[in-house]
C-alpha cells in the first residue's frame, strides 16, 4: 500500500530531470518566442523586408526545417545517446541565432531562421525525460515542459517590446543564441545521467510508431492543436486592440490567463489522472478549445455591435478557457505518447510527434493567413472550430491508459 502511494511521488532524480529538461525547453522556447511579437515590424527595415510573402517565408522556415529534422534527431537519440544529440541540436540553434543576429538582409535572416529550426531537439529532450521518469509521475514531468512553454510565451509577450526597444531585432537573436548556449551547459552539468544503453535497438521501431492507431490519434491531435494555436494569434491581437487594449498592454490579458490556467491544470489534471479519468479530462480539454473557437467566432461576428468593455471581458474569459484546455493537452499528450510507444522506439515516437507539432505551427501561419485573406476573421475561427471538432471525433475512441505498476524502482529507471 505504501509502495503504491509513494509511486505517485517524484524521486529526487526525477525532480532534477524534470526541472532541468523543462528548463532546456524554456530557454529554447523563450528565445524563439522573443522575436515573434516584433519580427514582422522589424523585418521591414531589412532590404526585401517590405515583401510580405518573403517575411512570412522567413518566419515559417523555422517550422519547416524543424519539422524536417525532428524525426532524424529522435532516431539519432535512440542510437547515439540523448545528451549528445541535444547538445548538437542546441549548438546548431545557437549558430542560427548568431547568423540571424549578424544578418543585414532578409536573405541572411532566412538562413539564420532555417538554421535555428535545424536544431530540432524536442524529440530527444522528451525521450530523455521519458527515460528518466516512471509512468506514474510522467504526466507531472511532461506538465512542467508544457507549463514552461506556456510561461515562456507569456513572458515573451511582456519582455519582447521592452528588449526590442534598446537592443533591436539583432540583439534579440544574439540573446536567443546565448540562451541556447546556457542550455548546453545545463544538459552537460545539470541533467541526470541518461540510461546506459541506446545501441542494439531492434529494427522496425519507426514502422511500429507509424502503424499504431493510438499514436496516430496523438499525432493528428498535436498537429491540429498547434495549427489552431498559431492561427488564433493572427486575429487575437487586433481583436484586443478593438476591445480597447493597446498593443503594449496585451500582456495584461495574456499573463493572468496563463497563470490562472496553470492553477486550474494543477487542480484537475493530476488528481483526476490518479483516479483514472485521464481520458475524460483529455476529451473535455479538446472540447473546451473547440468551444473557445466558437466563442471567438461569436465575438468576431458581433465586434462592431458590442461595447468594448463587454468584448474585453469576453475575450479575457475565452483566453483563460483556451489556456486551460491548451495546457492540459500540452502536458498530457507527450506523456501519453511516451506511454503508448514501444520501449525501444520512444525517440522515434517523439520524433514523429514533434514533427507533426512543427508542421502544425507552420500550417497554422500559412493556412490562417490564407483563410483570413479569403474569408475574414470569422472564417478563421470557424475553420479552427471545425478542426477541433474533427480532433474530438478522432480522439473519442481512445482508451483509458493502463495504470502504471509500482514495481519499477527509481534506481532502475535512472540506471
Amino acid at each position: 500500500m505504501n509502495g503504491t502511494m509513494n509511486s505517485n511521488l517524484m524521486t529526487p532524480t526525477e525532480r532534477r530531470a524534470s526541472g532541468t529538461l523543462a528548463s532546456i525547453f524554456a530557454l529554447r522556447m523563450l528565445g524563439m518566442f522573443l522575436v515573434l511579437p516584433v519580427f514582422a515590424i522589424e523585418a521591414a527595415r531589412y532590404p526585401g523586408g517590405t515583401d510580405a510573402s518573403l517575411v512570412g517565408l522567413t518566419m515559417g522556415l523555422y517550422g519547416l526545417t524543424q519539422a524536417a529534422l525532428q524525426l532524424p534527431f529522435g532516431l539519432a537519440s535512440d542510437r547515439l545517446g540523448r545528451k549528445r544529440v541535444i547538445v548538437a541540436g542546441l549548438l546548431v540553434f545557437a549558430v542560427g541565432s548568431f547568423v540571424a543576429g549578424a544578418a543585414d538582409s532578409l536573405q541572411g535572416l532566412m538562413i539564420g531562421r532555417a538554421l535555428q529550426g535545424a536544431g530540432a531537439v524536442s524529440a530527444a529532450v522528451t525521450a530523455l525525460l521519458a527515460d528518466l521518469t516512471r509512468d506514474s509521475v510522467r504526466t507531472k514531468s511532461m506538465a512542467l515542459v508544457g507549463a514552461s512553454i506556456g510561461l515562456m510565451f507569456a513572458l515573451s509577450l511582456v519582455a519582447a517590446p521592452l528588449l526590442n526597444s534598446f537592443m533591436g531585432l539583432p540583439g534579440l537573436f544574439v540573446l536567443t543564441g546565448i540562451l541556447a548556449l546556457i542550455g548546453i551547459a545545463v544538459v552537460i552539468w545539470a541533467v541526470p545521467q541518461e540510461p546506459a544503453k541506446h545501441a542494439d535497438i531492434p529494427r522496425g521501431g519507426l514502422g511500429q510508431v507509424l502503424r499504431n492507431p493510438a499514436l496516430i490519434r496523438m499525432n493528428v491531435g498535436v498537429f491540429i492543436l498547434h495549427t489552431v494555436q498559431m492561427a488564433m494569434w493572427l486575429a487575437l491581437p487586433a481583436m484586443l486592440v478593438e476591445a480597447g487594449i493597446a498593443k503594449e498592454h496585451h500582456w495584461w490579458v495574456y499573463l493572468p490567463a496563463v497563470l490562472a490556467s496553470f492553477v486550474v491544470m494543477g487542480m484537475t489534471l493530476f488528481p483526476l489522472e490518479k483516479r483514472g479519468y485521464l481520458r475524460a479530462v483529455f476529451l473535455v480539454a479538446i472540447g473546451t478549445v473547440a468551444l473557445v473557437q466558437l466563442g471567438l467566432l461569436g465575438v468576431a461576428s458581433g465586434l462592431a455591435h458590442s461595447a468594448p468593455g463587454l468584448r474585453l471581458i469576453c475575450l479575457s474569459t475565452l483566453l483563460f478557457l483556451f489556456f486551460c484546455g491548451f495546457n492540459v493537452l500540452e502536458a498530457s499528450q507527450p506523456s501519453l505518447v511516451s506511454k503508448l510507444s514501444p520501449a525501444h522506439a520512444k525517440g522515434a515516437a517523439m520524433g514523429v510527434y514533434n514533427t507533426l507539432m512543427s508542421f502544425g505551427l507552420f500550417a497554422g501561419g500559412a493556412m490562417g493567413g490564407l483563410v483570413v485573406k479569403g474569408y475574414g476573421v470569422t472564417g478563421l475561427f470557424l475553420t479552427c472550430a471545425v478542426l477541433m471538432g474533427l480532433w474530438l471525433l478522432v480522439a473519442w475512441p481512445m482508451r483509458q491508459p493502463t495504470p502504471p505498476t509500482p514495481t519499477t524502482s527509481p534506481e532502475q529507471v535512472a540506471a
